[in-house]
């Protein structure tokens, strides 16, 4: 089983783009990416941006080479929204846009599924709750779980779990830590059932207190900790909203150390990639200073 993560937080843009390889089949997963049009009252870097299309034109590329496309749930960052044309003909797992839904992602769903026409030129699947089989690969999903903490309005998502011959990963994105108990129960069980490798997108540390409450924030903290301890997978991938703290390091201090006393290899996509970590959005308001300074030297 072969893991690339073409895009992620930790390279520059948001997205958590995977490609899993495993016997035979490539399986795309959250194949987009996005940028926050604000961060700290400013709009993209330039250098964002262009980290932006290569990471777009990465995504389609891999949506194009993929037998199965999964889709967990309807935010810019997970999918292709604009261009459904490239999904034709796959095989496309995909949270389900009709139940355990909220109206936001049921709509972006509409119009991606239902309104392009794309319902009727690919093989669509609804993923929630359900197992796949291609051969001796398959592929798990679980129930819908909370896009964070329980009851927010961001809505839910299904997580996966993709086995072939005895190797596993899990993919767990958006759960924001966990921060739902119902996705750290199934993110252990999955994990502590050998997984090779555990893909999460950690709490949204940088908005504590601000749009997102403190304790839903240490929820999160919480349950990525408890991912450590009971789930114990050999590699652990800890990136998305984390990545947008310059300061993710502080926040997950104790994570490290319990990560390395229990021998399980705690890394950013980028360092997992091994290219260098890039918090651009993070460093905005920094890049954007840096650009004034070299437009107006003194």
């Amino acid at each position: 089983m072969r893991v690339k993560i073409p895009a992620a937080d930790s390279m520059g843009v948001r997205s958590i783009a995977t490609v899993v390889e495993a016997c035979g089949v490539v399986v795309g997963v959250d194949l987009g990416a996005s940028l926050a049009p604000k961060r700290y009252g400013l709009p993209p870097h330039p250098l964002e941006v262009e980290r932006l299309e290569k990471a777009r034109e990465k995504a389609a590329r891999w949506v194009e080479e993929s037998h199965i496309v999964v889709i967990t749930h309807y935010h810019y960052d997970h999918y292709m929204a604009s261009m459904p044309e490239i999904y034709q003909r796959k095989t496309l797992l995909v949270k389900n846009p009709v139940t355990d839904i909220n109206y936001s992602q049921k709509k972006r769903s509409y119009v991606f599924l239902k309104k392009s026409g794309l319902e009727d030129r690919a093989d669509v699947r609804y993923a929630d709750s359900n197992s796949f089989k291609l051969g001796p690969l398959r592929i798990d999903f679980s129930e819908p779980v909370w896009h964070g903490e329980p009851g927010t309005k961001l809505g839910k998502l299904v997580m996966a779990r993709i086995e072939c011959e005895g190797e596993s990963m899990v993919f767990a994105s958006d759960v924001q830590g966990p921060a739902d108990p119902v996705a750290l129960e199934r993110i252990i069980e999955w994990s502590s059932r050998g997984a090779k490798l555990v893909i999460v997108a950690g709490p949204p540390t940088y908005f504590a207190g601000f749009k997102v409450p403190v304790e839903s924030v240490r929820r999160g903290l919480e349950g990525l900790l408890g991912v450590i301890e009971a789930g114990r997978p050999k590699t652990l991938i800890v990136d998305h909203h984390l990545l947008r703290d310059i300061n993710y390091l502080e926040k997950i201090g104790e994570h490290i150390e319990k990560a390395s006393a229990l021998n399980v290899r705690l890394l950013t996509a980028a360092e997992y990639m091994g290219v260098p970590i890039e918090q651009l959005e993070a460093r905005r308001k920094e890049l954007w200073r840096e650009e004034s300074t070299q437009d107006n030297p003194a």
